[in-house]
């Protein structure tokens, strides 16, 4: 799993490709069709046509999980290694989000399987906070998946965003027990820090082992038989 300097992640599949995660696009007029498009194309964008590798930006229609090659995934951010199996003092001591997950991976033939399939079969609707392209990768190294995805999904960076003011508004009422700004700045990051951690994929009691041949059933997404007897009904009506 990698990172780049704007927070994207994605998947290494060999072949200098990756695969990754981002709202649904229009490819001929550029424009996102998910409601956090916005906010994703702020943060990373892939260039419109690659010289190099003629597949790269391959994704199934209404699907947002793309093939791109390690330059254009990378554009000009630099690669980092997301850590899997990490102690939990390792995860309590990055301040920053994102980075690690006491979860551990499974081998990569697995992980790379995951990736491929989800990239002929689609991983659900992007949405920033819930299923982005941290959550797809923690599902491919893991395979795990939250049961409850009313809530906030497994990535670090969401439980970030979420945590840094949460923990802001929780030790308020320590912090005018500590005129000293020192306790006060250590109490509000060792409560983001907890916050952080609670949620982490390998500490969560929310999660479970999920193949990726039945994805579409815990994403709520129609299966092979139901979107071929959709199609069949829908060419049923053109004919009449």
């Amino acid at each position: 799993m990698f990172c780049i300097a704007s927070c994207h992640a994605g998947i290494f599949v060999g072949g200098s490709k990756v695969v990754h995660f981002r709202p649904e696009r229009n490819l001929n007029s550029g424009t996102g069709t998910s409601s956090n498009s916005d906010l994703y194309d702020s943060r990373f964008s892939l260039p419109s046509s690659c010289s190099t590798f003629p597949d790269c930006g391959f994704t199934q229609p209404n699907s947002g999980v793309v093939l791109s090659c390690l330059d254009c995934f990378l554009g000009k951010g630099s690669l980092y290694c997301f850590e899997y199996g990490v102690t939990p003092s390792v995860f309590l001591s990055r301040v920053r989000g994102g980075t690690c997950t006491t979860a551990t991976s499974d081998p990569p033939e697995v992980v790379i399987h995951r990736a491929m399939y989800l990239l002929q079969n689609g991983f659900g609707n992007y949405d920033v906070f819930r299923n982005n392209c941290e959550d797809f990768t923690l599902y491919c190294k893991t395979g795990l998946l939250i049961a409850d995805k009313q809530g906030v999904g497994g990535s670090g960076q969401a439980s970030s965003v979420i945590g840094a003011p949460l923990a802001a508004i929780l030790s308020s009422p320590l912090n005018l027990l500590m005129p000293n700004p020192v306790g006060v700045a250590t109490v509000t990051a060792g409560m983001y820090c907890m916050s952080r951690y609670a949620t982490d994929m390998g500490v969560r009691t929310d999660v479970i082992k999920v193949a990726v041949e039945d994805l579409a059933v815990n994403l709520g997404l129609p299966g092979p038989d139901k979107e071929v007897a959709e199609n069949e009904a829908s060419n049923q009506l053109i004919a009449i």
